[in-house]
Protein backbone atom coordinates (compact mmCIF):
# COMPACT_ATOMS: atom_id res chain seq x y z
CA UNK A 1 0.00 0.00 0.00
CA UNK A 2 1.16 3.01 -0.98
CA UNK A 3 0.94 6.67 0.98
CA UNK A 4 -0.93 8.45 -1.64
CA UNK A 5 -3.70 5.57 -1.76
CA UNK A 6 -4.41 6.09 1.78
CA UNK A 7 -5.43 9.16 4.59
CA UNK A 8 -3.58 10.07 7.95
CA UNK A 9 -5.90 8.75 10.87
CA UNK A 10 -3.70 9.67 13.34
CA UNK A 11 -0.90 8.93 15.45
CA UNK A 12 -0.08 6.47 18.06
CA UNK A 13 0.23 8.86 21.09
CA UNK A 14 0.87 6.55 24.88
CA UNK A 15 1.20 3.29 26.13
CA UNK A 16 -1.88 2.59 28.01
CA UNK A 17 -0.35 -0.89 29.29
CA UNK A 18 2.33 -3.27 30.15
CA UNK A 19 0.76 -5.93 27.88
CA UNK A 20 1.31 -3.78 24.63
CA UNK A 21 -2.00 -1.88 24.44
CA UNK A 22 -1.57 2.04 22.65
CA UNK A 23 -3.68 4.67 22.27
CA UNK A 24 -3.73 6.11 18.71
CA UNK A 25 -5.05 9.81 18.64
CA UNK A 26 -7.45 10.13 16.27
CA UNK A 27 -7.62 13.10 14.03
CA UNK A 28 -11.39 13.02 13.35
CA UNK A 29 -14.48 14.85 13.97
CA UNK A 30 -16.19 11.51 14.29
CA UNK A 31 -13.96 9.06 15.76
CA UNK A 32 -16.87 6.07 16.50
CA UNK A 33 -16.16 5.25 12.73
CA UNK A 34 -13.15 3.67 13.07
CA UNK A 35 -13.99 1.62 16.17
CA UNK A 36 -14.04 -2.05 15.00
CA UNK A 37 -10.91 -1.77 12.43
CA UNK A 38 -9.05 -4.92 11.82
CA UNK A 39 -6.29 -3.38 10.63
CA UNK A 40 -4.36 -0.11 10.26
CA UNK A 41 -1.24 0.84 8.40
CA UNK A 42 1.18 2.49 10.63
CA UNK A 43 4.02 4.08 8.86
CA UNK A 44 7.60 2.77 10.55
CA UNK A 45 11.08 4.14 8.78
CA UNK A 46 9.06 5.80 5.52
CA UNK A 47 6.76 2.47 4.54
CA UNK A 48 3.10 1.59 5.84
CA UNK A 49 3.30 -1.70 7.43
CA UNK A 50 0.12 -3.49 7.83
CA UNK A 51 -0.96 -4.12 11.95
CA UNK A 52 -3.98 -6.30 12.56
CA UNK A 53 -5.53 -5.68 15.65
CA UNK A 54 -7.13 -8.26 18.25
CA UNK A 55 -9.50 -5.47 19.96
CA UNK A 56 -10.52 -1.85 20.27
CA UNK A 57 -12.77 0.85 21.56
CA UNK A 58 -12.76 4.62 22.11
CA UNK A 59 -11.05 6.05 24.57
CA UNK A 60 -11.78 9.48 25.74
CA UNK A 61 -13.33 10.91 22.88
CA UNK A 62 -10.55 10.97 20.49
CA UNK A 63 -8.16 8.27 21.65
CA UNK A 64 -8.30 4.55 20.34
CA UNK A 65 -7.57 2.22 22.83
CA UNK A 66 -5.73 -0.65 20.70
CA UNK A 67 -3.93 -4.18 21.34
CA UNK A 68 -1.95 -5.28 17.94
CA UNK A 69 -1.29 -8.30 17.33
CA UNK A 70 2.67 -9.57 17.90
CA UNK A 71 2.52 -5.87 20.14
CA UNK A 72 2.91 -8.00 23.83
CA UNK A 73 4.72 -5.51 26.02
CA UNK A 74 5.85 -2.37 26.59
CA UNK A 75 8.74 -2.62 25.16
CA UNK A 76 6.99 -3.75 21.75
CA UNK A 77 4.81 -0.40 22.19
CA UNK A 78 8.11 1.57 22.14
CA UNK A 79 9.23 0.59 18.80
CA UNK A 80 5.52 2.16 17.37
CA UNK A 81 5.31 5.00 19.58
CA UNK A 82 4.87 8.46 17.47
CA UNK A 83 4.40 6.49 14.39
CA UNK A 84 1.52 8.03 12.01
CA UNK A 85 -1.19 5.77 11.37
CA UNK A 86 -3.01 5.21 7.60
CA UNK A 87 -6.24 3.73 6.25
CA UNK A 88 -6.78 2.96 2.31
CA UNK A 89 -9.20 5.93 1.43
CA UNK A 90 -11.85 3.38 0.37
CA UNK A 91 -12.35 3.30 4.57
CA UNK A 92 -13.44 7.29 4.30
CA UNK A 93 -17.21 7.46 4.33
CA UNK A 94 -18.72 9.23 1.27
CA UNK A 95 -20.10 12.64 1.56
CA UNK A 96 -22.52 14.25 -0.26
CA UNK A 97 -23.56 17.58 -1.07
CA UNK A 98 -21.26 20.35 -0.04
CA UNK A 99 -19.50 18.68 2.39
CA UNK A 100 -16.20 16.92 1.15
CA UNK A 101 -12.79 15.91 1.60
CA UNK A 102 -9.62 18.23 0.81
CA UNK A 103 -7.98 15.72 -1.39
CA UNK A 104 -11.19 15.51 -3.25
CA UNK A 105 -11.89 18.57 -4.73
CA UNK A 106 -8.30 18.53 -6.40
CA UNK A 107 -8.52 19.80 -10.23
CA UNK A 108 -11.92 21.24 -9.66
CA UNK A 109 -12.87 24.11 -11.50
CA UNK A 110 -13.79 26.86 -9.33
CA UNK A 111 -16.63 29.44 -9.93
CA UNK A 112 -17.33 32.71 -8.63
CA UNK A 113 -21.08 34.04 -8.87
CA UNK A 114 -19.49 37.24 -10.13
CA UNK A 115 -16.54 36.64 -12.30
CA UNK A 116 -17.07 33.12 -13.65
CA UNK A 117 -14.18 30.80 -14.37
CA UNK A 118 -11.47 31.47 -12.00
CA UNK A 119 -8.81 28.27 -12.25
CA UNK A 120 -8.68 25.03 -11.10
CA UNK A 121 -7.57 23.80 -7.30
CA UNK A 122 -4.32 22.67 -6.81
CA UNK A 123 -4.56 22.00 -3.41
CA UNK A 124 -6.29 22.84 -0.24
CA UNK A 125 -3.44 24.34 2.03
CA UNK A 126 -4.69 23.29 5.82
CA UNK A 127 -1.19 23.93 7.63
CA UNK A 128 -2.81 26.94 9.06
CA UNK A 129 -5.84 27.73 11.36
CA UNK A 130 -7.74 28.38 8.29
CA UNK A 131 -7.60 26.44 4.98
CA UNK A 132 -6.76 28.15 2.14
CA UNK A 133 -7.32 26.94 -1.51
CA UNK A 134 -4.51 26.91 -3.71
CA UNK A 135 -6.28 28.01 -7.07
CA UNK A 136 -4.00 27.89 -10.15
CA UNK A 137 -5.01 30.63 -12.60
CA UNK A 138 -2.71 30.54 -16.02
CA UNK A 139 1.06 30.47 -14.09
CA UNK A 140 -0.91 33.07 -11.11
CA UNK A 141 -1.82 31.16 -7.79
CA UNK A 142 -4.90 32.34 -6.24
CA UNK A 143 -5.59 31.73 -2.31
CA UNK A 144 -9.01 31.54 -0.90
CA UNK A 145 -9.75 31.07 2.26
CA UNK A 146 -12.21 27.95 3.10
CA UNK A 147 -14.77 29.32 4.62
CA UNK A 148 -18.41 27.50 4.32
CA UNK A 149 -20.05 30.94 3.97
CA UNK A 150 -18.58 31.45 0.02
CA UNK A 151 -19.14 27.90 -0.67
CA UNK A 152 -22.21 27.51 -3.27
CA UNK A 153 -22.11 24.42 -4.30
CA UNK A 154 -19.32 21.43 -5.09
CA UNK A 155 -20.62 19.83 -7.87
CA UNK A 156 -19.18 16.25 -8.30
CA UNK A 157 -20.23 14.60 -11.42
CA UNK A 158 -19.21 18.19 -13.56
CA UNK A 159 -15.70 18.65 -11.24
CA UNK A 160 -17.03 22.31 -10.56
CA UNK A 161 -16.47 23.80 -7.00
CA UNK A 162 -18.63 27.32 -7.08
CA UNK A 163 -18.33 30.03 -4.38
CA UNK A 164 -19.28 33.62 -3.89
CA UNK A 165 -15.78 35.13 -3.22
CA UNK A 166 -15.88 38.15 -1.60
CA UNK A 167 -15.42 41.35 -4.12
CA UNK A 168 -11.82 42.61 -4.89
CA UNK A 169 -10.08 39.41 -3.60
CA UNK A 170 -8.92 37.43 -6.75
CA UNK A 171 -8.52 40.76 -8.07
CA UNK A 172 -5.93 41.33 -6.11
CA UNK A 173 -3.87 38.20 -7.39
CA UNK A 174 -5.08 39.09 -11.51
Amino acid sequence: MQKEECFYLGKIAKKFSFKGEVLIYLDTDEPYLYENLESVFVELHKNLVPFFILKSGIHKNNFLRVKFEDVNSEEDADEIMNADVYLPMSFLPKLEGNKFYYHEITDFLVEDVRLGKIGNIKRVNDSNHQPLLEIMNGEVEILVPLIDDFIIEVDRKNKIFKMDIPEGLVELYL
